[in-house]
């Protein structure tokens, strides 16, 4: 039955396939990769010989429908390839999981009816669930209709979902509740019977198994038509195809909600959504309070044996291993109350013993949802130091250098990809990032396992591996470090975390320059940079910053293939006229640098990156200036009052590419009068950093991002900036002596963010009609003296 189905809706696909003569043909080849996954499919159903089981019919049923599916948008013909990219997307995940049946057509893996949340112990949710039920779930507007809880596995998703299920205000309110749990094992076939089946006598299970999609559909919308009803669909894989299931809902705006959790926000109903909500990790006292119910479930602990109030500053020392991430504080919980129940040990020697073996075990599921294109990407996640901020230029530089991706490829995909799937959080600025510990150690795990990686500590306790390694992190103290070249010539990526010391012969640098691509000493505390590290012939990434470098060695400009130099945050470090030699350099990051000689910033005809550079240096080399025809971001220092910004500025609107420019003033002098910046057409982020008299009055109109630093302007700076009006983010940091800030009506139209910090006096803000109509995130700090807000 299940091949003569397949047979049947192929025929529908190539009958209509074969007949169309006016479809474009990027339209046509998409049809054709679908036509070829189907016919791929019934032949791993002939192949197999698999027999009629359930699980086969359910996926049967799904593929009906998307091929239909696939019928109609190629009937409408228009010209949107990417409705086939989902479908041709869904049918290879179908076909995959085809694979995996046994003989019989049934799940070879056995489904788990448990979540890998246990939602036993409930701490830290409730400002959480009270902002969603206020604002999304009853009082949000009545047409959206969906609400989507977002997270890494064992965030907690479920937990507050289910809080959120069963608080008294949903039970009163919504006639109808319907949950699924584990959604990711299920076709929509499965799931649409699954939420019938709470509507009506379950015992009809086997004649809802004989209808088709559309039967279903229609069954489930006639429940729900009239009522108001809330439906959670739990643990939500990107790869179902929930628009099928969205079709059997009504369209009724009665207040009616569907809540998912999920660890992507790529799902196909993207576009309904009306709120993802950002599940957070926990905080170090909300941390201790799951921990202590933990490990004092049951009252299984009594009198002596229970937790010392004394070990409480060391347990949460322990517990900042976990993140704030509940599922790894209440495995650590159990693993140590099990340990105390059966050896009876001493509870700060039980502290020291914790493994996060099982925690890792449990997040391989999660490990296994991710886009298998983003596999590399979060292994190279395992080079940097746990709780460190992740810059993207940074990140996506090392990427290209590793060759994951190509010197013409900014990587934003691939860092948009780890941000959507849970794996990378944005921290305070848009381009910074952070990784939750425990799954920082996971990528550790994996990267050891599949990318030939391996991490060496001067504590002598380091693991020895059989094959090459490829990729090594260094972890000093302040113990003498002893260094092996054994394998180092296959040595591609070298990181060094720790506390600066690190003795080495000028020939341990000769060991990499084969093969060594990226060299990071970042927040290393190294002194001196020796000359052989010009041996490094292969390097393309070289990280310095946050370092007491007195002065570069002249023989850094033999790295000719060299295309990232990060020597920012070293105070007064000399550079020898050696830049110019450097010609690939693509990034190049400098800060308050001494220079015997001017730069040759012209010879870099390569660079895309370049901050800072004195205005003095800029100036001097204006003629040459014009080759540098693939910049795009700049960041100028030193400008002061007397400083030739319409010299600068004139400069600048040379540059075709330039969209990103950081002016940087001198300690505490004001820096000159910036009305020229209007000239500056395609900038779209502007930082201003420095002492103004006053705002440009003529600022570029494509701005979309401003921030400034440090201006102490006299006047509200608001009256001006509202009219930008491409103005999405906007921050100020001690931007603005005033005590009052007014936004008029209808201003600030596109702003998304806004960042207060540091305004000393500021008292009132005022807020006219319909102002940041579109504001999404709202940061205040260090505002003493303001008190409310309108």
């Amino acid at each position: 039955m299940a091949e003569g189905l397949l047979l049947s809706v192929m025929h529908k696909l190539d009958m209509n396939y074969q007949k169309d003569t006016k479809t474009k043909e990027d339209i046509k080849e998409q049809m054709e990769m679908v036509i070829k996954e189907m016919r791929e499919i019934v032949d791993i159903v002939r192949d197999k010989k698999l027999e009629e089981g359930k699980t086969l019919n359910f996926m049967v049923s799904d593929l009906v429908d998307v091929a239909e599916d696939a019928v109609d948008i190629f009937k409408q013909n228009d010209g949107h390839t990417w409705k086939y990219d989902s479908i041709h997307s869904w049918i290879g995940e179908m076909k995959e999981r085809m694979l995996k049946l046994g003989d019989d057509g049934a799940n070879i893996n056995m489904r788990s009816s448990q979540n890998d949340e246990d939602d036993k112990y409930v701490v830290g949710l409730e400002e959480q669930m009270e902002m969603l039920l206020r604002t999304k779930i009853i009082g949000g507007e009545d047409y959206n209709r969906i609400v989507l809880i977002k997270g890494m596995s064992g965030i907690g998703k479920t937990t507050l979902a289910r809080e959120i299920y069963n608080h008294p205000t949903i039970v009163e309110r919504f006639k109808r509740r319907l949950w699924v749990s584990n959604v990711t094992h299920f076709t929509i076939k499965e799931l649409l019977i699954k939420l019938i089946q709470q509507l009506e006598d379950p015992h009809t299970s086997s004649s809802l198994e004989n209808m088709d999609n559309q039967s279903l559909r229609d069954m489930l919308r006639q429940h729900l038509l009239g009522t108001r009803y809330l439906i959670v669909l739990d643990d939500v894989p990107k790869q179902i195809r929930l628009k099928s299931f969205w079709e059997a809902l009504p369209e009724e705006f009665n207040g009616s909600r569907l809540l998912l959790t999920s660890h992507t926000t790529q799902l196909d109903i993207l576009r309904y959504y009306d709120h993802v909500h950002e599940m957070k990790p926990l905080d170090s006292e909300k941390s201790w309070q799951l921990f202590f119910k933990t490990i004092n479930h049951g009252n299984k602990l009594t009198g002596e044996h229970k937790f010392p109030k004394s070990l409480e500053y060391k347990g949460k020392q322990m517990l900042r291993k976990c993140d704030g991430l509940p599922l790894a504080i209440k495995e650590v919980g159990k693993q140590l109350l099990e340990k105390k129940l059966t050896s009876g040990s001493e509870w700060e020697q039980l502290l020291e013993s914790v493994d996060f073996g099982s925690t890792l075990k449990l997040l391989e599921p999660f490990y296994h949802k991710l886009d298998p294109e983003l596999d590399s990407f979060f292994l190279s996640l395992s080079f940097f130091k746990e709780y460190a901020t992740l810059r993207a230029e940074k990140l996506t530089r090392i990427w290209v250098a590793g060759g994951l991706v190509s010197r013409f490829n900014s990587g934003k995909s691939y860092l948009e990809g780890l941000i959507r799937e849970s794996v990378i959080d944005v921290k305070d600025k848009p381009t910074e990032y952070r990784m939750n510990a425990v799954l920082h150690m996971l990528s550790i795990q994996k990267a050891e396992e599949k990318l030939g990686f391996e991490i060496l500590r001067n504590n002598g306790n380091n693991r020895l591996f059989q094959s090459p390694r490829h990729h090594r992190v260094i972890i000093c103290s302040r113990d003498k470090f002893n260094y092996s070249t054994d394998q180092d010539n296959h040595l591609v990526s070298l990181f060094f975390h720790g506390g600066g010391y690190f003795d080495t012969s000028p020939s341990y640098w000769k060991c990499f320059e084969q093969q060594l691509r990226i060299l990071d000493l970042e927040d290393f505390g190294l002194k001196i940079l020796p000359e052989t590290i010009g041996a490094l012939m292969e390097l393309r990434y070289l990280g310095l910053r946050n370092n007491y470098i007195k002065e570069l060695p002249q023989s850094l400009g033999c790295l000719k293939e060299l295309e990232v130099l990060d020597i920012a945050l070293n105070f007064m470090v000399e550079v020898p006229d050696i830049i110019w030699e450097m010609d690939s350099l693509v990034h190049l990051y400098m800060s308050d640098v001494i220079c015997p000689k001017p730069l040759k910033i012209d010879a870099l005809t390569y660079i895309e990156i370049l901050t800072y550079v004195s205005v003095d240096n800029w100036t001097y080399e204006l003629s040459g200036l014009i080759e540098l025809r693939y910049l795009e971001k700049l960041g100028i220092e030193g400008l002061v009052g007397n400083s030739d910004v319409s010299k600068l500025f004139a400069s600048l609107a040379d540059l075709k590419r330039l969209e990103d420019l950081i002016l940087r003033g001198y300690c505490f002098r004001s820096m000159p009068c910036l009305d020229d910046l209007g000239i500056l057409h395609n900038l779209e982020t502007l930082k201003l950093d420095g002492l103004l008299a006053r705002l440009p009055t003529n600022l570029p109109p494509k701005i979309e991002s401003l921030t400034l630093i440090d201006s102490c302007l006299d006047k509200d700076p608001m009256p001006l900036l509202e009219k930008l009006l491409k103005l999405s983010y906007l921050k100020l940091r001690n931007a603005y002596a005033g005590q009052q800030i007014v936004i008029l009506d209808d201003g600030f139209s596109r702003l998304r963010v806004l960042c207060i910090e540091e305004l000393w006096n500021l008292r009132y803000v005022q807020c006219g009609k319909d102002a940041m109509d579109w504001l999404e995130k709202l940061e205040i700090h260090d505002c003493p003296n303001l008190d409310t807000l309108p």
